[in-house]
């Protein structure tokens, strides 16, 4: 599993984290934080079941917002 406080300082230090920010304040972020269930998302992370991490990004891509978001996800990293 990534270290995901790793990833969290080096997207700090390369200054996107305000970027990432206002895309989970989007309409699409909105939309997509209803959708998820957090339980499941929680539980998962926790026991490092990366199959059902899977399904559950799957679930979100399948869906126009998520599209759109990770879109605008990867257009903010490569900046």
């Amino acid at each position: 599993m990534p270290n995901f406080e790793a990833l969290g300082r080096e997207l700090e230090r390369r200054g996107k984290t305000e970027g990432l920010k206002a895309l989970a304040d989007s309409e699409d972020g909105r939309r997509l934080s209803g959708m998820i269930d957090a339980g499941a998302v929680e539980a998962a992370a926790r026991s490092g079941d990366s199959r059902a991490l899977a399904e559950l990004l799957r679930g979100v891509l399948a869906t126009d917002e998520g599209r759109r978001l990770a879109e605008s996800v990867e257009k903010l990293i490569k900046e």
